[in-house]
C-alpha cells in the first residue's frame, strides 16, 4: 500500500430521512489511514468571491485543475502534513447545506480496469473534496458535478463518496478510469459500505435514483463483463469477490447490519449482503456512533473479547487505531436551514472517544482543532483524545466501564447543548446567527475539554492502584 493511497480503509454509513429518528439525513464514516499516526486538523474554509486564476494542485500525483471563481464557505478535516500526505478535506457541510464525505476507498476488478485503467495523474481522493463541495447546491449535483470531473479528468483509484442534503442521500463509486454509477438512497432505508463495491441492481429507466457515466451500458456490453444470466448488477460486473474482501471487508458490513436488523440470520463471509436495507428501529446519532466504534462487540470476533486468538483476530473491526476521524453529516428537518445542518466529529479512536456536534453554519473552529501539531501536544484536541483513547485501552478490562459511562454522560450533555443552542438560536438570523453559532461551537470544545480532562485524571488516579510494583506486609515494619 503506498503513501499515495492512504485512506483505504473506511466504512460507511447512509441514512434515508424516514429511516431516522427525527426526520433527518446523515451521512456517515470512518475515515481510516495507513498510518496510526496522522495528525488531522478541523478548521473552515471561506467563502470565495470572484477569485480567477485559482489552481488546485495534488501534492501526490501532480493533478491540476483551476477552480471556480466562486466558491461557498465549507469546514474540512485535513490532513497536517499535506505535503506529504495530501490534503485530503475527507468531509464537510458547505453552506447551502450540502454535506459530502469523501471518500471510502472501492475496487474495481480486473476484467472491468483492462478496458478502462486507472489514470495516474486523475483526480484522486487528495483533492475530490476540494474540487466539489464548495461548488454544489444539492447532493445530487454533486453526483453529477463529480462525474463531470471524473469525465474530463479520469481517476487514479476506485473511490466511493457519500451526498446528502435535507431530502436526498446519494452513494457514488467510482471504479475504473472513467466510469461510475451512483444511487440514491430511499428515505426509509439504510446503508453501510466497507471498501468493496456495493451497489446491486441498477435501474437505468429511473433517473430519479440512479446516475451514471456516459457509455457505461454500451461499455460493458462491448467487453462482455456482465456474468449474470438477468439483471445488471453493478456489484458483480464491476466488484472483487475474494478472500481478502471476506476477512477484511464484508465482516463489517454483517456486523452494522446485525447490530440495525438482528433478527436477521447472516453470514459474515457472504458476498450476497444487501446494499439498500430496512429496520423498524429508527436510526439514530447514537447508532450510527456504536457502529463506527465497534470491534465485534459481544461476538467471538472482538479483538478486545475472550474469545479464541483464530476468532479474535479473524476479521478486520470497524473502529481502528487508526481511524484519524469519525464524523456524522447531519441534516436536520425540524428545525430552520439556518442552523439545521450538524457535524458530529470525533477525532480520537472512535471506541472509546466522543463525537462532539459542530453546527456548520459557521465562521471558525477552536483553535486546538484548527491548529494542531505533528508531535503529542495534550493541549490540541486530536492529542488529547488520542491520549484519552490509548489510556483507555492500556488498561482495557479496568477502565472500559468508566469509558462507557463517560461518553453515556457525553452523549446526554451535547444532547442538551444542542437543544439549548436550537432554541436560543431563534433570537438572532444573518451574521448575528454566525456569529452566535460560531460561539457556541468554541463553547462546546471547552466544556468537553473540561470534562475530558477530569475523566483522565479519574483514570490516571485509579490506575497508579492497579500497579503490579506493590507489595503489603505488616505496616509495623
Amino acid at each position: 500500500m503506498s503513501e499515495q493511497n492512504i485512506e483505504r480503509a473506511c466504512t460507511t454509513i447512509l441514512v434515508g430521512k424516514d429511516a431516522s429518528i427525527d426526520g433527518s439525513t446523515m451521512i456517515a464514516r470512518n475515515d481510516d489511514t495507513f498510518h496510526a499516526v496522522a495528525p488531522h486538523r478541523f478548521y473552515m474554509h471561506p467563502a470565495v468571491h470572484g477569485e480567477k486564476g485559482r489552481v488546485l494542485k495534488s501534492y501526490l500525483n501532480g493533478f491540476q485543475m483551476e477552480l471556480p471563481e466562486d466558491g461557498y464557505r465549507y469546514p474540512a478535516v485535513p490532513n497536517v502534513d499535506y505535503q506529504k500526505l495530501g490534503y485530503y478535506d475527507e468531509s464537510g457541510i458547505n453552506e447551502k447545506n450540502v454535506a459530502m464525505s469523501c471518500t471510502e476507498s472501492t475496487y474495481g476488478n480486473e476484467r472491468a480496469l483492462a478496458f478502462d485503467p486507472l489514470v495516474k495523474d486523475g483526480l484522486d481522493e487528495d483533492c475530490m473534496q476540494t474540487a466539489v463541495l464548495p461548488y454544489i447546491d444539492s447532493a445530487k449535483a454533486g453526483v453529477e458535478y463529480l462525474g463531470s470531473l471524473i469525465k474530463k479528468f479520469g481517476s487514479p483509484a476506485g473511490n466511493s463518496v457519500l451526498f446528502g442534503d435535507k431530502d436526498n442521500v446519494w452513494y457514488m463509486e467510482i471504479v475504473t478510469g472513467h466510469h461510475w454509477v451512483a444511487q440514491r438512497i430511499p428515505d426509509d432505508a439504510y446503508v453501510i459500505a466497507a471498501n468493496q463495491v456495493a451497489i446491486q441492481q441498477v435501474d437505468f429507466n429511473d433517473h430519479d435514483n440512479f446516475l451514471w457515466s456516459e457509455g457505461i451500458q454500451d461499455y460493458v456490453e462491448e467487453h462482455h463483463l456482465n456474468p449474470d444470466q438477468a439483471g445488471w448488477n453493478f456489484r458483480h460486473i464491476f466488484g472483487t469477490d475474494n478472500e481478502k474482501d471476506r476477512h477484511y471487508n464484508t465482516p463489517r458490513v454483517w456486523y452494522g447490519q446485525h447490530i440495525l436488523n438482528p433478527e436477521l440470520d447472516q453470514d459474515p463471509e457472504s458476498s450476497d449482503l444487501p446494499f439498500i436495507c430496512r429496520t423498524s428501529h429508527k436510526i439514530s446519532p447514537d447508532d450510527i456512533e456504536y457502529i463506527l466504534g465497534s470491534h465485534y462487540n459481544e461476538t467471538p470476533y472482538d479483538p478486545l473479547g475472550k474469545g479464541a486468538d483464530a476468532d479474535k483476530y479473524r476479521y478486520r473491526p470497524i473502529g481502528l487505531n487508526r481511524t484519524q476521524n469519525s464524523h456524522i453529516l447531519q441534516i436536520r428537518n425540524d428545525v430552520p436551514a439556518e442552523h439545521a445542518a450538524v457535524m458530529w466529529l470525533c477525532i480520537g479512536y472512535p471506541t472509546f472517544s466522543p463525537y462532539l456536534p459542530f453546527y456548520t453554519n459557521a465562521t471558525d473552529t477552536a483553535p486546538s482543532y484548527s491548529d494542531v501539531s505533528l508531535d503529542f501536544n495534550f493541549k490540541e484536541a486530536h492529542w488529547m483524545y488520542r491520549a484519552l483513547s490509548v489510556l483507555v485501552e492500556s488498561n482495557y478490562s479496568h477502565f472500559v466501564q468508566d469509558d462507557l459511562d463517560y461518553l453515556k454522560e457525553c452523549r446526554q450533555e451535547l444532547r442538551a447543548q444542542i437543544a439549548a443552542v436550537d432554541a436560543q438560536a431563534a433570537n438572532y438570523s444573518g451574521e448575528a446567527l454566525t456569529a452566535f453559532l460560531t460561539e457556541k461551537n468554541h463553547e462546546t470544545v471547552d466544556m468537553m475539554r473540561t470534562k475530558t480532562e477530569a475523566f483522565m485524571g479519574r483514570l490516571f488516579t485509579k490506575g497508579i492502584t492497579l500497579s503490579r510494583l506493590t507489595f503489603n506486609m505488616d505496616r509495623n515494619l
